[in-house]
């Protein structure tokens, strides 16, 4: 009989002292709710984050601390139902106080069983709005901060494609004048014409970048025999390098053909001698080298060639070296880089199945390695460019009325002669008179139709008609490729004679 006494005085205190704390902790609301959801116990806590007394909430449904409108969606009972069934119910929202302000809320509600029968739920309610509006504001600095960020990125593009461009002008409008002037000496004329393509080139490698970013470039991938390209680009790598760096060439006489888009390689490559130069303020050695490897890795496994780079200069830091690759990343001061150059580097091998690597020691160097899968088809010979003379009308498809100019003296050079229309619905048009007997259309132009709609409806209804596309960019590009040629802006009048003449006649 005593035994028992004690163990039932025992129990009393337990049960007193555990009462006695959950009501003493002012942090936390902690009280009890009947099966139904009515408020069966109150603490401090409760009262001093709800703002409700003991005899003024216990016996009310623990619902009126919700929105009104989490109450007519039945979100209440739907946390019950969520606790009885998986054991816990924890979530944070909008909560009601008794004066009717909101706080957001920290809830967990656990289901209480008494001989496998839920008697209850155990609620605990916390009031975090200090924290969220706290983590809302630093999420609002660091939305604001990556804004600056990109608004500076940005602000160096413009600044530095800008520079880049006026240079660009300033050269061609300065050999125009040279032009104009109508000078005797040939070596003059021969020079203003050679800087004006030089400058057109750059220009072209400059809006090349920028597509390769916005991945809007069409690219044409062919089997490459690497030592010889390196050959025809040799005095282009050479001006990239400048006078203040050797550049030397540490090519294996046995390297593997690849497969990439010509253009977009030789790109790259320039993009990485400038980088290397750059790297070498008081000069130095770029290193252009290339051998055959095999790789064992997850990602590239098989036979690849390694393309290098690998100059004597400065290195880059460890902090710096994961953001290289990122577009509009410079370390450059503004208007001396986009911040593409990389990019397109890293968007070019990938796009051609390989990958790009970095390996870089401050005061020692660095080294970027292309990796290109091996070709097994062979390369086409190279061959100095043909103009195929030609004959009969061809349809030009133009909106651009100066484009349209230098096309048509193009075709003209060629021995075509030329009618010119804005957009597909005339050119359309224009069929029906007949008398036309190739059409030469621009993908990208205004209306209902573009260049490439417009193809497909001539191939329905004029199957003989030869079609050729031009696009300097497009994301109908990729799905006009292997249905009609195309022709990549800006191209010289060989190319333009080398697609006409591969057109199915």
């Amino acid at each position: 009989m005593v035994v028992k006494f004690k163990q039932q005085r025992d129990l009393f205190e337990s049960e007193r002292s555990f009462r006695l704390l959950v009501e003493g902790v002012a942090d936390y609301a902690l009280y009890m709710l009947d099966p139904a959801g009515i408020i069966t116990s109150w603490n401090i806590g409760g009262e001093r984050i709800k703002g409700y007394r003991p005899e003024e909430i216990v016996g009310q449904h623990f619902s009126r601390f919700y929105p009104e409108t989490d109450r007519a969606n039945g979100k209440p009972m739907r946390a019950l139902g969520i606790a009885r069934d998986h054991g816990r119910y924890e979530e944070e929202g909008w909560r009601v106080r008794k004066d009717g302000t909101f706080f957001w809320a920290s809830v967990i509600i656990d289901p209480i069983y008494e001989d496998g029968e839920l008697v209850g739920f155990a609620k605990i309610t916390r009031d975090i709005t200090e924290r969220r509006d706290t983590q809302l504001r630093l999420e609002t600095m660091q939305k604001q901060l990556a804004e600056a960020q990109k608004f500076d990125a940005l602000g160096q593009l413009t600044g530095g494609v800008a520079h880049d461009f006026n240079n660009l002008l300033m050269i061609i409008s300065g050999s125009l004048h040279t032009l104009k002037k109508g000078t005797s000496e040939d070596a003059k004329l021969q020079r203003a014409i050679a800087a004006i393509e030089t400058a057109t080139r750059r220009g072209a490698a400059l809006t090349s970048q920028l597509l390769t970013f916005a991945r809007r470039q069409s690219v044409n991938p062919q089997p490459i025999r690497f030592a010889e390209r390196i050959e025809a680009i040799r005095e282009v790598l050479h001006t990239g390098a400048g006078s203040s760096v050797q550049l030397a060439f540490n090519i294996d006489r046995n390297v593997w053909p690849i497969r990439a888009d010509v253009s977009e390689l030789e790109t790259g490559l320039l993009n990485l001698v400038i980088n290397a130069r750059d790297a070498m303020p008081d000069g130095g050695t770029v290193t252009v080298s290339a051998r055959n490897v095999v790789l064992s890795e997850i990602l590239h496994a098989g036979e690849f060639v390694a393309i290098s780079v690998a100059d004597t200069g400065l290195g880059i830091p460890s902090d710096v070296r994961d953001k290289i690759f990122e577009p509009f990343f410079t370390t450059k001061p503004i208007g001396k880089g986009t911040g593409l150059g990389l990019s397109q580097v890293h968007g070019f091998a990938h796009q051609a199945g390989g990958t790009v690597k970095v390996e870089s020691e401050l005061g020692k160097g660095t080294t970027f390695t292309i990796l290109l899968p091996r070709e097994t088809a062979e390369p086409r010979q190279d061959r100095s460019p043909t103009l195929s003379r030609g004959s009969g009308t061809v349809l030009l498809v133009e909106d651009n009325p100066d484009v349209a100019t230098v096309s048509t003296g193009l075709l003209e050079q060629l021995g075509y002669k030329v009618r010119r229309v804005p957009d597909a619905e005339a050119a359309l048009r224009e069929v029906e008179l007949d008398g036309i007997d190739l059409v030469f259309s621009d993908i990208v132009m205004p209306g209902k139709m573009d260049g490439l709609s417009l193809a497909h409806r001539l191939r329905e209804i004029r199957p003989e008609l030869p079609v050729l596309l031009a696009t300097g960019y497009s994301d109908a590009a990729a799905d006009a490729r292997g249905d009609f040629p195309i022709l990549r802006k800006p191209y010289e009048i060989h190319e333009l004679s080398e697609a006409i003449a591969k057109l199915p006649r």
